[in-house]
């Protein structure tokens, strides 16, 4: 007898693909405090110049859900022992939304609390995140600094931004429920190095060097821009991705090719005049015009990057 093929998973399938459907963009406009904490300073450069779009599958997707659902969890169990938590700004009803004085670097922070038993008046940044059984075993073992240096990173940016002295990170093991505290200290040198290191990422015209020139090194393995930084992939090609456009005040980009202000919404497609930046091609640039580049590229081959002509964003 011929044995049947295994049924096709089709319901779960349509929820993975909803899922998916519903990721945007895969663009963030702000540098994240959550990934200043990084040690490949590219990959952070990367990120911010939209080098590789964010496509994450859509069991990820619903994974990512499943730990922004917790967060609600997290803050139902602090009020129910008596501590007072804003997981809103009072001003905007909406998170608590921290950037830096040049409008391009922060994040949002979970909520703010006071009224811990540990130390009843103190108001604290809360941080909270779950975790796989390996993830938790590491974070009870050496705390959150040595552990999860990134999430250590983001709170000090946080405490930083919002002018508060202490965080407290509270995280579960997925596997078995079991939570885990730490109460963080305000470390004014480390967050000062941190914002130093992401207004020096902002205005770089060119990637940072690598952390590793072997592309089986550990993180580089697992980058989502391995593929653009080692091998011979190209970037997006939108206006970050451009030689064209540079970080303007207030958050915002200026577009020097057209002389004007980037709106966030055409920042994610470009014009026909976009021209890559030179070390984002995969090859040495060996003459220019006013609207194109030559290359020869690693296989050898010349290249022309060129604009077939300049539109205006609005359009």
């Amino acid at each position: 007898m011929v044995a049947l093929p295994p049924a096709e998973d089709k319901t779960v399938s349509a929820i993975y693909d909803a899922y998916a459907a519903e990721q945007g963009s895969g663009y963030r406009n702000h540098l994240g405090a959550s990934m200043i904490g990084a040690e490949c300073s590219r990959a952070i450069w990367l990120s911010w110049r939209w080098a590789t779009r964010a496509n994450h599958s859509g069991r990820m997707l619903r994974l990512f859900e499943t730990g922004h659902q917790a967060e609600s969890r997290f803050i139902h169990d602090l009020r129910r022992i008596g501590v007072t938590v804003m997981a809103l700004d009072p001003e905007t009803g909406q998170q608590f939304n921290l950037r830096d004085a040049s409008g391009h670097f922060g994040g949002s922070m979970d909520s703010v609390a006071v009224g811990f038993p540990e130390a009843p008046k103190a108001w604290h940044v809360c941080e909270f995140k779950t975790h796989s059984e390996k993830s938790f075993t590491s974070l009870k073992k050496d705390g959150v600094e040595k552990s999860k240096p990134t999430h250590f990173a983001q709170m000090q940016i946080y405490m930083h931004l919002a002018g508060i002295e202490r965080a407290f990170y509270l995280a579960v093991n997925k596997n078995t429920d079991e939570l885990y505290q730490e109460r963080i200290r305000y470390d004014a040198e480390c967050a000062l190095r941190l914002v130093t290191k992401a207004a020096r990422i902002i205005a770089s015209v060119e990637p940072p060097a690598r952390i590793s020139s072997d592309p089986t090194h550990f993180e580089c393995k697992f980058c989502d821009h391995a593929a653009v930084c080692h091998g011979d992939a190209m970037p997006e090609r939108h206006c970050r991705s451009c030689l064209h456009s540079a970080p303007a005040p207030e958050g915002e980009w200026m577009c020097a090719r057209h002389v004007e202000i980037i709106p966030p919404d055409a920042q994610r497609t470009g014009c026909v005049a976009h021209l890559f930046i030179p070390a984002l091609v995969h090859g040495e640039q060996v003459d220019a015009g006013e609207d194109w580049v030559m290359y020869v590229l690693s296989s050898g081959e010349k290249w022309m990057d060129d604009a077939q002509d300049a539109l205006d964003y609005k359009k």
